[in-house]
Order: C-alpha cells, then structure tokens, then sequence
C-alpha cells in the first residue's frame, strides 16, 4: 500500500502511522466514530494475531471518518450516521453496518445507580432543551416514583465535536419531541441552548465521571469501562427498557437494510416491547475505486473475518453483529461496488 496524505489536525501518531505505512506492508488504516472504537480496536488486535496485518484506527468523529475516505487518506472511513445515495454517489463510495448498538443515557447521581433512574424521550429532550433543570423536576418525578430525586441542577453534559452519537440523539429527540424538531433538528453537531460540551466520547465519560449531578450520553463499550450509571428509557410501545444486546437487536428486528441505499436505515424509536429506542447501527464506508487496490483488499478482509469471528468481542463490550443474511448482502455489495482501477471486482 502507498503513503496516504495526512491532514492537519489529527494526531502526531497518526502521522507517524501514515508516514510508515508505505514501508510496512499490512496495515489497514481507519478514522471515523469514537462510538464502536473499542470494537474495531479489540478486533484489529485479534485480526493481527491470526493473519497478521494491522489495524491503526483513530477515533476522530463521524464527520473526520467521512472526509477521510472521502479524500484517500484512509482505507475505510466510519460513520454512525449513514450517508444518503446521493452522498455516496457524490464521493464514490459505498456504506455498508458493521455494528448494531445503542446510544446510552448516563447520569452522575448521588445513590442512584445502574437503571434506577427511568426517563422518556420526551423529558430527556426537555432536559437539553434546558425546559427541566432540576432533578427533582415534577416531569421526572412523575416517570420515577419511589426514587429519591435531589433539589440539585441538572448539569447538562454534550459532544461538542461532530458526532454520530449527537446525529442518533438528535434524531430520536426530533421523531419524540415536536419542539425539538422544529427547533434543533437531526445532525452530527447542534446549537445546544444548555450545558457544557466535551471532546470524544471518552472525553465525555471523562466529564461526566467528574460532574456531580450531571447527565450524557456515550457507547455501551464506555459505559461498562467507565462504570457509570446507565438510564432506563421508556420505548416506543411504552416499556422501559435498559441498554443491552437483545433491546439493540430487537430494535433492528424490523429493519429493512437495501443495498440500493447504502442499507441506510434508522433504528431509533422503533417498535417492539424489548426495543431500545436509541438503538442504531454504525457504519463502514470504503471507495467504490480505491487508489491502493491493496489497502481496500486487506480492508476487506478483516471485515469479512469480523463478520465470522468478530461477535463475542462485539458482545463484550454491549454491541451485536447484524444478522447473517445481511452480511451476506453486504459482501454482495462488495462484488458488485468495490473495483480496482480497471474495473476488477476486489472482492470474489
């Protein structure tokens, strides 16, 4: 594989690991989501012990993964929120889900621990619209009955990067919460009206590990490392539901995935009694005509052996793998969609 072009603002390693990769054959370059980083890492390291290549994977945000594989510096780029056709068109790639989890609802409160606290959408939409500013809020109250709330100001904990995990938020927000809707809308980054911003999703958990009284929202992986109290969310057939395996799974259990659309599809707020209202899939994106054929190879490759290998590391840090028949129609799509210079399909 050729030297890739690196761009200012990521890190000094990763410019290391770029300025090496031409001299060190076997090194799959990725830059994109801090939501599914453990994974891809954990992944890459067993991927090395069996076939020997490398994964270098830096989590640099939604939008960095984009821009990333959209420009040839990296060999996949990732994505929480996925592409739409013309996107994909527009920058000659495709998108296919690696992973399916949930975006999860931490708090940081004196005496109340994992699940104990229960909260809707539409009250955890008012907490960011700075509409509920004390815990003891009559709107939480009524949802927690029994619990012992505190007369103590919610502090509101945000990414203020470009975040996918913000993106499946806002989304859920704006399909439960008409104010929110009209007035912040579905994005990767929003004009938040309360709270403080932090950096990454660790450096999220970070905060709010040190915040008393604070609330945010970060990957199951950075919940169980972190140790952090998880929220029950009422779902969309009125269930509270804790974040876990089978409500991610169940909230997948209706989707469509199309390879017409990049298998574009939204999991938040879906039916289903056992379903995680904040559940979503994370996304790969690869050139459709990669410069380094090599790079794009070897990508594949690890993702076809996380595809048959890769699942009780995803399970251990919160996600599930999607379902076998759709990974049978993404490695299709890779026949179809990803080809050399001179129009050879990269993957048989």
């Amino acid at each position: 594989m050729q030297q890739k072009i690196v761009w200012t603002g990521l890190s000094l390693f990763f410019a290391v690991a770029m300025t090496c990769h031409q001299a060190q054959a076997g090194i799959i370059i990725g830059v994109g989501a801090t939501f599914p980083k453990q994974v891809y890492q954990e992944w890459g390291k067993q991927f090395k012990a069996e076939n020997g290549s490398s994964l270098a994977y830096f989590a640099q945000g939604s939008d960095k993964g984009v821009e990333a594989i959209a420009s040839g510096k990296a060999d996949f780029g990732a994505s929480d929120k996925p592409l739409s056709a013309e996107e994909l068109e527009r920058n000659g790639l495709m998108q296919f889900p690696a992973l399916i989890g949930g975006v999860v609802p931490v708090v940081n409160i004196r005496n109340i621990g994992d699940g104990q606290l229960q909260l809707d959408g539409t009250v955890l939409a008012d907490i960011y619209l700075g509409k509920i500013r004390r815990w003891n809020d009559p709107a939480i109250a009524a949802l927690n009955p029994g619990l012992a709330l505190p007369n103590e100001t919610i502090n509101v904990l945000y990414r203020m990067d470009k975040s996918g995990s913000t993106y499946v938020l806002s989304d859920y927000f704006s399909k439960v919460n008409a104010e929110w809707k009209s007035a912040m809308g579905a994005s990767t980054s929003v004009a938040w009206k309360v709270g403080e911003g932090a950096d990454g999703g660790e450096g999220l958990a970070r905060k709010l590990a040190a915040t008393p009284n604070s609330i945010g929202y970060i990957d199951p992986a950075l919940v169980q490392i972190k140790h952090l109290a998880y929220v029950k969310m009422r779902n969309h057939d009125g269930m509270f539901v804790r974040p876990h395996q089978g409500s991610f799974a169940a909230a997948a259990m209706s989707a469509k995935w199309k390879p017409a659309n990049g298998f574009n599809q939204s999991l938040t707020d879906q039916p289903g009694a056992e379903s995680w209202p904040l559940a979503t899939a994370t996304y790969i994106l690869l050139a459709r005509n990669p410069v380094e054929a090599g790079g794009a190879e070897e990508t594949l490759r690890y993702f076809d052996w996380t595809f048959r290998n890769g699942n009780a590391i995803a399970q251990n840090l919160g996600f599930v793998l999607i379902p076998p028949d759709t990974m049978q129609s993404v490695r299709d799509a890779w026949k179809l969609q990803i080809k050399d210079r001179t129009g050879h399909p990269l993957w048989k």
